[in-house]
């Protein structure tokens, strides 16, 4: 018996020493109060889901001969829709890849604090951006920059016949519509405000690429500006620090106020400390602040 009562002693011994040398494992925490399963080191999170900022359609244009995507934003006051009909804002190189969400951002924003007029922000993404953009040249260097140029007239019958109307079916617009582009979306611009000034209430030009054909539009602008247009327009321009497009666009800016020509008013705003990589988002507040200015103060 007392053999048997030592060796029961010698195992409890045994054992316990081996539990206190037992290195600690997450399972031998202690418990937490009102939890029913021990905590975990893993994270559960959802699969990712995309960020929806906008819609997007498709026209299928007998004008232009190819399908056209166009990306829309109709920008919330901080969440809350806004019931009343909206003025339209057409961007060139409308692209997500392009100039859409940056631009979109900036509306949204605007339009949130009071910074500008609710306006809904149509993109369209480009397929062939010079060919779009520029009007005929027969200057050898600029026809060396795509395999098509001079295809703007059509582009803008596009705009004009196809993407405005399906626009208006498809959401509650007013009558009031304005275009913005930079470079040579910035020349598409004025193009259309010298051949097409009724197209558009608000014409906005970010370093437009004047350059283009000979400086035709500017050699013309004096001539194409003598009549005035049927319903009031305004117009913004802006350039960089890039020493001719500096030169070129202020040249325009000053032949349209000289002009002084009833009904249309020009803002124009040299931003010396940007380049025409930069350029675009700091001007476009400024013009979307000046241009769409809200008709109260924000409150």
């Amino acid at each position: 018996m007392l053999i048997r009562m030592v060796a029961l002693a010698l195992v409890g011994l045994a054992l316990a020493a081996c539990s206190v040398r037992r290195p600690a494992s997450a399972d031998s925490r202690p418990a937490i109060p009102g939890l029913t399963t021990p905590p975990s080191n893993t994270v559960h999170a959802s699969p990712a889901q995309p960020i929806v900022i906008g819609e997007t359609f498709s026209i299928n244009s007998s004008v232009m001969g190819e399908v056209r995507h166009i990306n829309v934003l109709i920008p919330t006051i901080y969440g809350q829709k806004i019931s009343a009909p909206m003025p339209v804002l057409y961007m060139l190189d409308g692209g997500l890849d392009e100039d859409f969400l940056h631009v979109a951002g900036l509306v949204q924003v605007l339009v949130s604090n009071g910074g500008m007029r609710p306006f809904m922000l149509v993109g369209i993404p480009n397929t062939a951006r010079r060919r779009d953009m520029t009007g005929p040249t027969a200057n050898a260097e600029d026809l060396k920059i795509a395999p098509v140029v001079g295809g703007s007239a059509t582009f803008r019958r596009f705009i004009k016949e196809e993407l405005m109307p399906a626009v208006a079916a498809r959401y509650s617009t007013t009558q009031e519509a304005a275009i913005v582009g930079e470079s040579l979306a910035g020349l598409f611009v004025v193009e259309t405000l010298l051949q097409e000034p009724d197209l558009f209430t608000t014409y906005i030009a970010f370093d437009p690429s004047l350059w283009w054909a000979d400086q035709d539009l500017l050699k013309s602008a004096d001539a194409r500006l003598s009549a005035a247009p049927v319903r009031p327009r305004s117009i913004f321009v802006a350039s960089s620090n890039d020493p001719e497009t500096l030169s070129l666009t202020s040249q325009f800016a000053a032949i349209v106020e000289t002009r002084r020509i009833a009904g249309i008013t020009i803002h124009y705003a040299p931003f010396l400390t940007e380049t025409h990589a930069t350029i675009y988002h700091p001007a476009a507040l400024l013009a979307f602040r000046t241009m769409f200015a809200p008709t109260s103060p924000a409150k």
